[in-house]
């Protein structure tokens, strides 16, 4: 595989899974547009183009907490059942043209409620946004598969109510649990009785760590709340005093050898200050020592990108080959919240065979 020339093209055809994708981080600029005129919602601008830029460059601020506040708009135009099933289903359909086989969307139902809707109904009219998305996309000759995280707001009082509903739709699309918002100062043990629940229940979550908070927050959301993966992580690195050396921290260890999935946001780890470069980013050092980390796109919208445009770019820069892009999609297969045969069905029958077909068709480098 290292002998193919890899570039935007072949990146297109290559199957993709992203397992952290936010579902008000992604609308399509022309749908919040058309949305937001529908309920007399104010924008920066009307012109999707520009509206696109403009959230790009918002949240170019270095700062998660001013990052999370671009999202100001989408959210206004998500409080309706006709808002959140045109967003839901578009969502799938953009995901299927990026190529992408298995998705994981994320959202937290308590910010969908100001319109009337309670968070069951959210819930409910979100899952059937994204079956009729899944269904057309199959119509068109690529199907991709989507389950849901529910998320509570760290910073809030409904992480519990959030739980429950994770439980009660788990065999209705919800493959799992998230806790998202700002991480300074709200650490995710101070919602240890949601993720105890959780457990008991048997529904796996994943924890924001790691990305503006270092070490004691992914600690925590390990050792004390039990997450099976950890979103962003990119601070395991202030645990690896010398990336090149290689030796590890017992925290570091622990996350590497337990094969715990780091859920990687090149783009929009650069966005809030947690990386300095696509080219130097810690996806890399922690792919090459062996760690499971896995590559995705957070916010499309907020950070102008998709799966084909993160794959291009550490290509670019940071000289990956098809190998390492073929690494990380078989790692995030192995850390979806499916159930092991259908992990295993999609890497033997979906992903394996769309790598090795992508690229007995591309010219060698």
């Amino acid at each position: 595989m290292t002998a193919t020339r890899v570039d935007t093209e072949l990146v297109r055809r290559l199957p993709k899974v992203v397992l952290h994708d936010h579902l008000d981080g992604g609308l399509r600029p022309a749908t919040v547009v058309e949305l937001a005129e529908a309920i007399g919602h104010t924008l920066p601008t009307t012109d999707p183009d520009e509206l696109a830029a403009w959230y790009v460059e918002a949240a170019d601020s270095g700062d998660l907490v001013r990052y999370i506040a671009t999202f100001e708009h989408t959210l206004a135009v998500m409080q309706t059942r006709e808002g959140l099933l045109r967003t839901a289903k578009e969502y799938v359909l953009d995901l299927a043209a990026d190529g992408v086989v298995y998705g994981e969307v994320r959202y937290a139902p308590e910010l969908n409620t100001r319109g009337g809707l309670t968070m069951r109904e959210v819930v409910e009219t979100v899952q059937e946004g994204l079956a009729a998305g899944m269904a057309r996309a199959v119509a068109a000759g690529t199907p991709v598969r989507v389950g849901t995280l529910l998320c509570g707001m760290r910073m809030f009082d409904r992480v519990r109510e959030a739980a429950g509903l994770a439980v009660a739709f788990r065999d209705a699309g919800v493959v799992g649990f998230d806790i998202a918002g700002a991480e300074d100062g709200f650490p995710p043990a101070d919602h240890l009785a949601a993720f105890e629940y959780l457990r008991r229940e048997s529904v796996p979550f994943t924890i924001h760590a790691g990305e503006a908070h270092g070490l004691p927050s992914i600690r925590q959301a390990l050792q004390v709340c039990g997450a099976q993966r950890i979103g962003h992580g990119v601070r395991i690195t202030e645990d690896i005093p010398d990336l090149t050396a290689g030796k590890l921290g017992r925290l570091a260890g622990w996350v590497r050898d337990r094969r715990i999935a780091l859920e990687m946001c090149p783009t929009s780890n650069l966005q809030t200050g947690a990386a300095t470069s696509i080219a130097e980013h810690p996806i890399t050092a922690l792919k090459d020592l062996g760690f499971r980390v896995t590559l995705n796109t957070d916010n499309r919208l907020v950070s102008g990108t998709t799966m084909t445009r993160e794959m291009t770019l550490l290509v670019e820069q940071a000289g990956w080959t098809a190998e390492d892009l073929r690494t990380v999609t078989v790692n995030a297969v192995k850390s979806a919240f499916l159930p092991f045969d259908e992990r295993s069905a999609l890497l033997r029958d979906v992903v394996l065979p769309g790598y090795a077909s992508a690229l007995r068709t591309s010219p060698p480098a």
